[in-house]
């Protein structure tokens, strides 16, 4: 072990150097440019942080996942398939459903300030139009006269005068309901095959014997032979049009 006491002594001398940013130039005073960059740097890093939240609160998002969820529990799956599962499929179906409404953001706001035709001001602003406009005509008038009145907002001329603080959770509550309504129309038939093998195992006198474990691989059968995956993500994206 003696021979290598000098390869950890010398290792030992060497130390990191340090690293430091500053916004100042080469006479000390700080540079507008450098400290415009620092700016945009720390507007994206925040923007990146509340993504998950944003994709949620203006997107199809919530109305795609709490549906999956439905599902999953109707047919009486507590853990198939799994929740990363489920998001994966709601992410990429909002993808989907958001498409005609990320090819205008890029068209009309992203690709002309990378072009630097327009400023930031302008390419949020150009940005947030079309997404107020699927929000608007997903969000029902009641939910937004609620939010409206609560605020102690007046009466509104026209959608785009509503703010985004009331405009987000009206449309949010809408998605929630419609979400809701739609799994009562997916329970109702799993509900009957629960209640049908229910009564054929009583009238059977087999009481010892969980309906459940008889009407889970029906349900499970029932939904493969009507492709039931491809029926709730067509009705998803149908109740968007």
């Amino acid at each position: 072990m003696g021979w290598l006491l000098p390869q950890w002594a010398l290792a030992a001398e060497v130390s990191l150097p340090g690293v430091t940013f500053s916004t100042g130039g080469v006479s000390g005073k700080a540079d507008p440019e450098q400290v415009g960059v620092g700016l945009q740097i720390l507007a994206l890093m925040t923007l990146l942080s509340l993504a998950p939240s944003i994709l949620i609160m203006v997107t199809s998002f919530t109305r795609v996942v709490v549906v999956m969820s439905f599902v999953r529990q109707a047919m009486g799956l507590q853990g198939q398939p799994p929740n990363q599962v489920l998001i994966a499929l709601s992410l990429f179906v909002t993808f989907f459903i958001m498409g005609p409404v990320f090819d205008r953001v890029h068209e009309e706001a992203l690709r002309p300030y990378l072009d630097k035709r327009i400023s930031e001001e302008q390419a949020l602003d150009k940005a947030l139009v079309p997404i107020r406009n699927f929000m608007v005509r997903q969000t029902r008038e009641k939910d937004l006269a609620l939010f409206l009145r609560l605020s102690g907002v007046q009466k509104v001329q026209s959608p785009d005068e509503v703010p985004l603080r009331l405009l987000i959770p009206s449309f949010m509550i809408s998605e929630l309901k419609t979400a809701f309504q739609i799994g009562f129309m997916i329970y109702l038939p799993f509900l009957i095959i629960d209640m049908v093998v229910a009564s054929v195992v009583m009238s059977m006198g087999m009481m010892m014997l969980p309906p459940l474990v008889i009407s889970m691989p029906v349900k499970l059968i029932l939904f493969v032979l009507v492709d039931g995956w491809a029926l709730v993500v067509g009705s998803l994206v149908q109740s968007f049009k």
